[in-house]
């Protein structure tokens, strides 16, 4: 558990550049359900490569997206991004209890964090035994500055929520992308899959091993090109264009003359960043591909880059095998769902 510690349930508040999403599940048995949710859009500069920029703004947004999902919930997990979170797997003594491992990491932290401790927010994980033997384990340290963590505290405070848990992108990631395994076909031990999260303005890939992360890398690419394109190419304000992109209503050469080569430049930016994986690993291909963020959800991409990398792809899906409240529209949640797997996996803190 990074950086906090929680008493269910949980609202999971996903923060990116250009919009807020709220979460609400439940669950019975084994089955999960969505109670509620959201997307706010936030409007440019508000924040700015991951960090808050304007804490009222991205709090105004969030009562907003708190008002339409319906929720009644004060309690919250957000995520910090993977660029502002330093991670190191150390190994350590397995009879420590957690008292003992805490004090142990704080006095041998400056050996792996290059900030004054004072400066950061530190917690660690134990993730389970070391293959260097049974008397040891390996724990995953993890550490972000300071204000990253209390910019986010303090919107959701501002928006009347109290966070419980401040957790890293990458791992709600992962949390989310077991709920996909009905979406993958041909899942078995080792299997090989890629997530692509096409952000706003950034495209983050992720690679499965075991549905665990071995391989992430970002690359400064995404879906506001497509928006300031339009915006140029038509004469519009960037509300107008973001506003047209999603409802539609462009001209006749938008699909042909704008969209298409959108969609060829994330297929080539999913092959280069697969490239970089396979030429850091031993691996030559993926099993598997899923596309995630907002711009996966647009028609046509995953047949551009099925075709460019030559793996199957899905589109990704956490709430295919979920039950909906009667406040959720099944068509709305379909459409918003690649977007929405950051948020996702902060909800599912709840059921840890």
């Amino acid at each position: 558990m990074l950086f906090g510690t929680k008493k269910k349930p949980l609202l999971g508040i996903d923060i990116s550049s250009t919009s807020v999403k709220v979460i609400e599940l439940s669950r019975q048995g084994h089955k999960y359900r969505v109670d509620g949710y959201a997307s706010e859009p936030l409007p440019p500069n508000a924040v700015v490569e991951n960090n808050i920029a304007d804490v009222d703004v991205v709090g105004d947004a969030l009562k907003r997206g708190l008002k339409r999902s319906g929720t009644k919930l004060k309690q919250a997990a957000v995520a910090v991004s993977g660029s502002a979170v330093i991670t190191k797997v150390i190994t350590m003594a397995s009879d420590l209890n957690d008292e003992d491992m805490e004090g142990q990491i704080h006095l041998e932290a400056d050996q792996y964090i290059p900030y004054p401790l004072e400066e950061v927010n530190l917690d660690f994980e134990v993730i389970g035994i070391s293959d260097r033997g049974s008397e040891l384990v390996d724990v995953l340290l993890a550490a972000s500055r300071r204000e990253n963590v209390d910019d986010r505290v303090l919107t959701l405070s501002y928006a009347g929520l109290e966070t419980k848990i401040v957790d890293v992108e990458a791992y709600a990631l992962e949390n989310a992308f077991l709920l996909l395994e009905a979406q993958i076909p041909n899942t078995g031990p080792n299997q090989i899959v890629a997530v692509a999260d096409i952000g706003a303005t950034t495209t983050t890939l992720t690679i499965f091993q075991n549905k665990r992360i071995i391989y992430t890398r970002e690359q400064a690419f995404g879906g506001k090109q497509l928006t300031e394109e339009i915006q140029r190419r038509y004469g519009l304000s960037y509300d107008e264009a973001d506003s047209a992109k999603m409802r539609g209503g462009l001209p006749d050469d938008y699909v042909p003359e704008v969209l298409q080569p959108f969609r060829e430049a994330i297929a080539q930016q999913v092959n280069r960043s697969l490239q970089f994986f396979f030429s850091a690993s031993p691996h030559s291909a993926v099993d598997h591909i899923v596309l995630a963020g907002g711009s996966a959800a647009i028609h046509g991409t995953d047949e551009l880059v099925e075709q460019k990398v030559g793996s199957d792809v899905t589109v990704a899906n956490p709430f295919i095998n979920m039950t909906l409240s009667a406040r959720v529209k099944p068509q709305n949640l379909s459409n918003d769902a690649p977007g929405l797997m950051i948020a996702c996996g902060l909800a599912l803190r709840s059921f840890d």
